[in-house]
């Protein structure tokens, strides 16, 4: 039913309970006939009112019922905003955590490079550490038998004449 109609319904309540708040009056200065029919005219407008208001009821009732359904439509739609924003969460959040492993990958390999070159900086510095001491040993060798030699011409030249 449409307001309106519901209006139109009030209206007729308002005028039956009028009517019918003036029939004992009017009942108790009748007689006979007169009183009977007054009588039976009560009682189908107080039929007549219980219908109006068991309609107004009704209508009460299924304002309610609208207003729980509207309720429960706007909380499934919070929900449903909530849920896509979640989601959209969710999947930005598997993105940025995607690109985090790219960079780890990327960072891991350049750590294995820079280890298979600290181990070949080893190896060189060490080669070029034995060769150091090789030539500090070999420049030994040669200033021993220089000095050698020097004092084998000092002493030839001094000392055997």
């Amino acid at each position: 039913m449409s307001s309106e109609e519901f209006e139109k319904l009030h209206e007729i309540y308002k005028s039956l309970y009028e009517e019918i708040k003036l029939m004992p009056e009017r009942a108790l200065k009748c007689h006979g006939e007169e009183r009977k029919r007054l009588v039976r005219t009560f009682d189908e407008r107080h039929g007549e009112t219980d219908e109006v208001t068991q309609l107004q009821s009704q209508r009460a009732l299924l304002l309610h019922g609208t207003d729980s359904l509207n309720n429960a439509t706007q909380s499934i739609e919070r929900s449903q905003r909530i849920a896509a924003e979640t989601d959209q969460i969710g999947t930005d959040i598997i993105e940025e955590l995607g690109e985090q492993r790219e960079q780890l990958d990327r960072t891991r390999n350049r750590l294995v490079d820079t280890g298979d070159n600290l181990s070949r900086s080893r190896k060189i510095l060490r080669a070029m550490s034995r060769r150091l001491v090789t030539n500090k040993l070999l420049l030994a060798v040669i200033i021993l038998m220089e000095l050698a030699i020097l004092g084998a011409v000092v002493y030839l030249k001094f000392f055997r004449r």
